[in-house]
């Protein structure tokens, strides 16, 4: 495999980009017009535009991105995450032009695609599932014998869904109609398919996912777990490797049912396999994502792999050069998620231009980003500007040195999540590692997040006064004495 391209944009890109470039080979980038002047663009070996800033004109366009890689002659292609990285169709089309596509093969993307292909399938491989329904449905009262079955809460999701689109929770039910159409209607129009599904509303879960990979020599390993569970919308903005609460048995439960989920759709490359855990510990199959995951960093940072090199080899048919054994723990990492958003805003987006733009630097800090200062931020496309991942020798240090890099990272000209980061971190129940998915509505509004701001601000401020005070004190006691000095020149 001599040239790769690249099928995204911005920080994954450049992140795809530099694992190919120390592996010695050459990078294709493709771009929208909106992202001409993009560091992704200016650091591949090529580039080429596909279109109008809008995804379904340019990044999404499956066509115009074989069409060039056929052109230019390219041995693979990378998705990236997001836009065509989960597109069966696409994957199919490249494997059909005769290039390989870096990642699993259409059937398991198209298997693990659909959450109840999903769940059947890892149910066969004795895979613990949340109590519900694996079929798809559409009659209120099948819906409502189910949720009386199961007990209330419920929670009714999207089939073909993610992202939180076409969810909600049911309480009780007399809503469940009213909520049930809901959620019919939202996964039809975000996916083409309102097919539907129930499940028991797991209360007070937390979202630990499992990183796996497998080469095409049937060998299958999981590199350990990610806390995900501070979300906002049901998306992540915080996650950390490893889990704070997972014993070692429960690791490798864990990590042996997301390996016979990968077997179960005979998977080959990087993957996620992603688990509800109750309070009591029990774990739930909840979905597998056939493609690599925004918060990848923290997986490599604890066990030393590249990731991407690793997709990279696989797909050229290589054999994984290391077995479950070989896998250790070093450490503990954590990732915030930058997004260009306001926290004071329930999180909405903020556009604009970048007038400033310093990412921190030290030991323990990886930054990977697709922005530059002076670079607008585009409305056509996920807000994140970066991934701010650091590394400790454990949890504690490692939370340290994320607040130390939130303080240092200098953005100006949008709103950010930086801010949110550190609410996070002061928290109370995040630094004892007691939350959960409800993080967010239990502990943080605006109103809080400016308080915690204005206390941090008074602290900062008694700090700043007592090391004058202490140094105004130092510099009096000098002048106040006679100094060997004075005695000499007199």
């Amino acid at each position: 495999m001599k040239k790769i391209l690249v099928a995204n944009r911005g920080e994954i890109a450049l992140r795809v980009m530099r694992t190919a470039r120390k592996m010695g080979i050459r990078t294709v980038a493709v771009y929208s017009e909106v992202d001409r002047h993009s560091p992704h663009v200016r650091f591949a070996d090529e580039a080429f535009c596909l279109g109008p800033a809008p995804s379904s004109q340019s990044y999404l366009r499956g066509d115009k991105i074989l069409e060039i890689a056929k052109k230019i002659g390219v041995d693979g292609i990378h998705p990236g995450y997001g836009f065509l990285s989960e597109n069966a169709g696409f994957a199919a089309a490249v494997a059909e032009a005769g290039i390989t596509f870096i990642g699993p093969s259409p059937h398991s993307i198209e298997m693990m695609g659909s959450k109840l292909a999903a769940k059947e399938a890892a149910k066969k491989f004795n895979v613990p599932m949340v109590p519900g329904i694996e079929e798809a449905i559409t009659d209120v009262a099948m819906a409502k014998e189910i949720g009386r079955r199961v007990g209330y809460p419920i929670l009714i999701k999207a089939s073909a869904g993610g992202g939180g689109k076409g969810m909600r929770i049911v309480e009780r039910e007399e809503d469940l109609q009213e909520q049930m159409e809901r959620a019919i209607s939202e996964a039809q129009s975000a996916f083409g398919d309102g097919s539907v599904f129930i499940e028991k509303y797991v209360t007070s879960p937390r979202h630990i996912e499992i990183q796996i990979m497998a080469d095409t020599h049937g060998n299958t390993v999981y590199v350990f777990e990610r806390e995900c569970s501070i979300q906002r919308r049901h998306q992540k903005v915080v996650e950390e490797a490893p889990c704070a609460i997972l014993t070692p048995e429960m690791r490798k439960a864990m990590g042996e049912a997301a390996v016979r989920v990968a077997q179960s759709c005979n998977y080959v490359g990087a993957g996620t396999v992603e688990f509800l855990v109750d309070d009591k510990r029990e774990f739930y199959f909840l979905e597998m994502n056939t493609r690599l995951q925004v918060e990848h960093p923290v997986s490599e940072y604890i066990s030393g792999l590249d990731l991407v090199e690793l997709q990279i080899r696989v797909a050229r048919g290589e054999k994984l050069p290391f077995t479950q054994d070989d896998l250790k723990i070093n450490g503990h990492a954590l990732e915030l998620r930058v997004y260009a958003e306001d926290p004071l805003n329930n999180f909405l987006p903020s556009v604009g231009k970048l007038t400033r733009y310093r990412p921190p630097v030290g030991d323990g800090i990886r930054v990977d980003d697709g922005f530059e200062e002076g670079m607008d931020v585009p409305i056509y496309y996920d807000p994140m500007l970066a991934k701010l991942v650091v590394h400790g020798a454990t949890r504690a240090e490692a939370i340290q040195r994320m607040k130390e890099a939130i303080a240092d990272f200098e953005v100006e000209g949008v709103a950010t999540t930086l801010p949110f980061g550190r609410f996070v971190l002061d928290h109370e129940a995040f630094v004892t590692a007691n939350f959960d998915t409800n993080f967010v509505n239990q502990y943080f509004s605006a109103d809080k997040l400016i308080e915690s701001h204005q206390n941090q601000a008074a602290v900062a401020a008694m700090l700043a006064l007592r090391h004058h005070l202490r140094r105004k004190k130092q510099l009096n006691a000098i002048d106040a004495g006679e100094s060997n000095w004075s005695r000499r020149v007199r």
